[in-house]
């Protein structure tokens, strides 16, 4: 899909495959990347709507985390590119190549009908790696990439324009469906780690979520309170007893009870002993 400018020099591309934003923010040295799409074939037709653009050469590309669509395309930009560095925290990039793995094997029992096009894609984690914090100069503007914190995964990280008021969330952040708690997710961090990342907001900022349309902090806020109530709900109940086989009828969740399957195991999981009261299984 084509990018659309958002902010100043900030554009965004949302794909009908996967509702998946990728986004693209320039400046004098050139543009940068956010997150590369799930497929060679799809990180090419990216790139060809990159130049589009007229904006400079690719100089650098972001992984906002691990999952293969937002870095299934990172091979491809670097067959373009020369010594092109991808950026992305340690934890995402230590990650990358096996959730890839377990991606591929879902596609080659699934029947999807784009299960080739993502089995023939070449895995390449991100090379340029950080703990908390990072920047990236385009001259006349930085880009500042944070790890807030554990939430969608343990290396999500959000980038920041701050002089065109952006921030691009990846899956810490979600319009067009609910969030996105996975086997790898960490329900009990993402409202504190939101927490942080609103601390980044103004009442006119832009946020670009992972998936679906560009939102506001108020969206962001709003997210993080049910987030914060499936956290909290998880504490209570495993406080009060109730097994963990129990927990999805045992209270009201903002969130489809298919979402919090893998969330309620794991909130139960990652509880201090403290806060847990027997029978839990």
């Amino acid at each position: 899909m084509p990018f659309i400018e958002v902010a100043d020099r900030v554009w965004v591309s949302r794909s009908a495959w996967l509702d998946l934003n990728v986004t693209a923010v320039g400046g004098e040295r050139g543009v940068v990347v956010v997150d590369t799409h799930a497929s060679a074939a799809a990180a090419r037709e990216v790139l060809a709507d990159v130049r589009a653009l007229g904006a400079g050469e690719v100089v650098a590309v972001v992984n906002t985390h691990e999952h293969f669509d937002h870095t299934f395309g990172n091979a491809t930009f670097a067959e373009e590119h020369d010594d092109l560095p991808i950026h992305a925290t340690e934890e995402a990039a230590a990650r990358t190549v096996a959730a890839g793995e377990r991606v591929r094997e879902l596609y080659r029992r699934g029947g999807d009908p784009r299960a080739q096009e993502v089995l023939a894609t070449a895995i390449l984690a991100a090379d340029r790696t950080f703990s908390s914090a990072a920047v990236i100069d385009l001259g006349d503007r930085q880009l500042e990439l944070v790890h807030p914190g554990r939430g969608h995964t343990a290396g999500d990280l959000v980038v920041r324009v701050p002089d065109a008021d952006v921030l691009l969330a990846g899956d810490l952040v979600e319009e067009s469906a609910p969030p996105a708690l996975g086997e790898d997710s960490f329900p009990l961090d993402w409202p504190l780690t939101l927490d942080l990342v609103l601390g980044l907001l103004t009442p006119a900022s832009v946020v670009v979520p992972g998936h679906g349309a560009v939102v506001d902090r108020e969206f962001v806020q709003s997210q993080r309170g049910d987030l914060g109530v499936v956290a909290e709900t998880i504490r209570d109940l495993a406080t009060r007893g109730v097994p963990v086989a129990e927990a999805l009828g045992a209270a009201a969740w903002p969130f489809p009870p298919e979402a919090l399957e893998h969330a309620v195991r794991l909130g139960y999981a990652h509880l201090p002993r403290s806060q847990r009261r027997l029978p839990l299984v």
